[in-house]
């Protein structure tokens, strides 16, 4: 049977094929925020420290971006918007419970009073906890608007042992997918069209007065900084910076928060990563069945891959890590392209060249000598994303049907790639 055809936004951004080969059951995410509960699991924090310099918050947060929350956090405590922490970005249309650490008394931080911000608990310690600094999240979805049952997909991904850990599209923005390019810019030195590409370059699915604003800058540049709306507060920032220092594109774009400006170059490496996953599906190795050439990591003690510890597969060991692999208990990678990664060898080290030769980069692109700090190593990243039991249940409630799905993933793997393999829809159904 043919797999179904992936939309092209998808395909775009590299998420060219599906694992399954069934119809999906269609429907849309996200009818509410309330339809998307994300809980972070952090790892073991620092202990408490009545003397500590950093206070870690839960919050309970609806529909906030999460740099924007971070912005508005430091705007109230009165705080620089590099001494707040956070474990993971989330998505802005959803209920999340989510950890921030910051340089600020335990009690203004319990006295926040943010719309849609609740603080469940505080704590003091001694250390920050940085970003990534999790076990993953579990997560509670409703799917709306859908045909048929899931549970035909779900036992296939069972079987399969989870599924293929792309980054999602909202790594390269679901209604305009331009993170990458701007990435991509950068990375060949080109700052000028960097921050055209996220400034300006319009798209007929934003909505209209962001689709003005950004036709005004195509026509005037800073000066159309009156057109934009609150709502794109980075573009703004990036167009202050511009109106008073004129072709300083290099300080442009690092008036934006250093973890968004990090996120172009990371955008790239994405997209990299999702062509060559895709590659290896098609090519059909497997996501988890390791091949003489592949490099794989283990699980270490928290549940998570260890890619500390990387592992070509050789024709001597080959046996013991496929049983490894079997038992998930190791995982085979994938490039994230930088300038010091390790490339695989064998045939996946051969797509994986491949991939970063039609993408013309070499490893001293991403010292990026021209903006330093966006520069990047690269890494290895998981094939497949673990899936452990998910419940499924169908209801009802005053909107109408739903089935709903309770699971939980490692930190870094996206929850739309797997309900992309149950539902099958547009990309916009995942906004």
């Amino acid at each position: 049977m043919p797999r179904p055809t992936p939309p092209g936004i998808e395909r775009e951004v590299g998420l060219e094929t599906y694992l399954t080969d069934e119809d999906g059951v269609g429907g849309r995410l996200k009818a509410f925020p309330e339809d998307f509960v994300v809980e972070e699991v952090p790892l073991a924090f620092p202990p408490p420290a009545a003397e500590g310099k950093y206070t870690v918050a839960a919050l309970k947060v609806r529909n906030w971006e999460t740099n924007r929350l971070m912005g508005e956090l430091a705007r109230q405590l009165g705080l620089p918007r590099e001494s707040i922490f956070f474990a993971g970005t989330k998505d802005k249309r959803a209920i999340t419970t989510q950890y921030v650490s910051l340089r600020a008394p335990e009690a203004q931080v319990r006295a926040l009073a943010l719309r849609d911000v609740e603080v469940l608990e505080t704590r003091r310690v001694d250390r920050a906890p940085k970003i990534g600094e999790l076990v993953g999240n579990r997560f509670i979805i409703r799917v709306r608007d859908h045909e048929g049952s899931a549970a035909p997909i779900l036992a296939r991904l069972e079987q399969e042992g989870g599924f293929p850990n792309y980054f999602g599209v909202q790594r390269f923005g679901v209604l305009r997918p331009v993170t990458h390019l701007v990435g991509q810019a950068i990375l060949r030195g080109d700052l000028r069209e960097a921050v055209r590409l996220y400034a300006g370059n319009p798209s007929l699915h934003e909505p209209d007065d962001a689709r003005v604003a950004r036709e005004g800058y195509e026509r005037e540049g800073a000066a159309a900084l009156p057109l934009y709306p609150r709502h794109l507060s980075f573009e703004r920032e990036m167009l202050r910076h511009l109106a008073q220092h004129p072709d300083d594109f290099e300080g442009a774009l690092l008036a934006l928060p250093r973890n968004l400006l990090t996120m172009f170059a990371y955008a790239a490496q994405s997209l990299a990563f999702n062509r060559i996953l895709a590659r290896r599906m098609q090519a059909g190795l497997g996501l988890n069945d390791p091949h003489e050439g592949d490099i794989v990591f283990g699980i270490d003690a928290d549940g998570k891959p260890d890619k500390a510890r990387l592992h070509h597969v050789t024709p001597r060991n080959h046996a013991r890590v496929q049983k490894l692999c079997r038992e998930g208990r190791s995982l085979v990678s994938g490039v994230l392209y930088g300038s010091e990664v390790p490339l695989a060898r064998g045939e996946m080290g051969a797509l994986e060249a491949k991939v970063v030769a039609e993408l013309g980069w070499t490893r001293e692109d991403f010292l990026v000598q021209h903006l330093p700090e966006v520069a990047s190593h690269g890494a290895r990243r998981e094939l497949l994303a673990p899936l452990g039991p998910v419940r499924l249940q169908e209801g009802e409630d005053a909107a109408g049907a739903y089935a709903e799905l309770s699971f939980f993933l490692l930190k870094g793997s996206y929850a739309t790639c797997m309900l992309r393999e149950v539902m099958k829809s547009e990309a916009a159904a995942f906004a």
